[in-house]
C-alpha cells in the first residue's frame, strides 16, 4: 500500500514538472532571444574609424538615443541589430559617412523589481542568464511567509501577471516586475 501510495506521488510530481517546466522555459527563453532596447538601457554604439562618434549611449525616457552628428535616433523596441540599422541609415541618410560600419551592444539592461515576501524588496540591476532564484538571493531571500513554489511575473508591456514555477528554470528579463505571494498553510 506504501509503496503504491509513493509511486502515484512521484508519477504526479513528474507528471506536473513534464507539463510545465518545457513551457516556462521556451517562454523564456523567446523572450531572451528577441530582447528588444527600452529607456534605462545602455549601449556602446561603435562606429568603425570614428572613435569621436563611438561611445557608451543611455535609452532616454522617450525611447531615443542621442548621437553625435545624427541627433536622436529611435531605439525604443528595436533589438540591437535593427537599432545598428537604424543608426547605419541616419549616418548614410545625412551624407556623414559613405558606408557606415556600426556595432551595437547592451552594456547594462535595465534593472528589474521584486516585491512581496522577500527580505528586501526593491530594484536590482539585471545580470545575464538571471533566473528567479537568483533575483530573489539578490532580495535577501524568501521570508517565512513566503510561497516558495511560485512567482508572479509582469513582463515589461504586459498588463497582466503570470504564474511561474520559482525554480532555476524561470528566467528573468529586464523590466520585469516579480511578485512573490504569501502561503496560506
Amino acid at each position: 500500500m506504501r509503496a503504491t501510495l509513493l509511486s502515484i506521488v512521484l508519477m504526479f510530481g513528474a507528471f506536473v514538472a513534464i507539463g510545465s517546466t518545457p513551457a516556462a522555459a521556451q517562454t523564456t527563453a523567446s523572450v531572451q532571444q528577441s530582447y528588444r532596447l527600452g529607456a534605462g538601457d545602455k549601449v556602446h554604439v561603435n562606429i568603425f574609424g570614428q572613435p569621436d562618434l563611438s561611445g557608451d549611449f543611455v535609452v532616454d525616457s522617450t525611447g531615443s538615443v542621442q548621437l553625435p552628428l545624427i541627433g536622436q535616433v529611435r531605439a525604443l523596441g528595436l533589438s540591437a541589430k535593427e537599432f545598428e540599422a537604424e543608426v547605419s541609415k541616419s549616418l548614410r541618410d545625412g551624407e556623414y559617412l559613405k558606408d557606415p560600419r556600426v556595432s551595437v551592444e547592451v552594456t547594462n539592461y535595465r534593472p528589474f523589481y521584486i516585491m512581496g515576501e522577500v527580505n528586501k524588496p526593491g530594484e536590482y540591476p539585471y545580470v545575464n542568464d538571471m533566473s528567479v532564484l537568483n533575483a530573489v538571493a539578490l532580495a535577501g531571500g524568501f521570508t517565512f511567509r513566503a510561497d516558495d513554489g511560485s512567482v508572479y511575473i509582469r513582463r515589461h508591456g504586459e498588463s497582466k501577471e503570470t504564474r511561474y514555477p520559482a525554480d532555476q528554470t524561470t528566467k528573468v528579463v529586464p523590466g520585469d516586475i516579480i511578485r512573490v505571494g504569501e502561503r496560506f498553510f
